[in-house]
């Protein structure tokens, strides 16, 4: 069947089952492939695009649901909040294998979008299920107040 989808502001047209998850919509028909398959379970946020600014796991959501709804992946992940969160990542050198980052930073994104100055508990509640193997929690959250602070000033 084609669902007509908008996707980092582009309608894009696809030719898949209405119970296609829409990570692999987007990753195999669109080679759209930073949003990354962690679990296919929406337990580790690998998978976490923006769909209408909300931050939700691609990995359990069949493409027949989205409709019209707005999709921005980490390829268009261009907002102030976005920059903010990328070179605060970079400068506290968030990343170590990588595979969760783009997951982690598009929940960090929409938690800046929302809260301003978010507290530890804040930081906490909003990254909570974006898992990291490598564990850089501490610089995840740093790394978080870092692009707030940027934001602010």
């Amino acid at each position: 069947m084609i669902h007509q989808i908008q996707v980092n502001g582009k309608t894009r047209r696809v030719d898949v089952d209405d119970d296609t998850p829409l990570l692999w919509v987007l990753r195999d028909h669109l080679q759209l492939t930073g949003t990354k398959f962690g679990c296919g379970v929406a337990q580790c946020g690998a998978c976490t695009v923006h769909i209408d600014g909300q931050p939700l796991r691609s990995c359990s959501i069949p493409v027949s649901a989205v409709g019209k709804r707005a999709i921005t992946t980490i390829e268009g992940a261009t907002s102030r909040e976005a920059r903010a969160v990328q070179a605060a990542w970079i400068a506290r050198d968030v990343p170590q294998c990588g595979y969760c980052q783009s997951g982690q930073i598009m929940s960090a994104v929409a938690l800046l979008k929302e809260v301003k100055k978010p507290t530890d508990r804040d930081i906490d509640l909003a990254m909570n299920g974006n898992l990291c193997r490598c564990a850089t929690y501490v610089r995840i959250r740093a790394a978080i107040h870092d692009a707030a602070r940027a934001l602010q000033g």
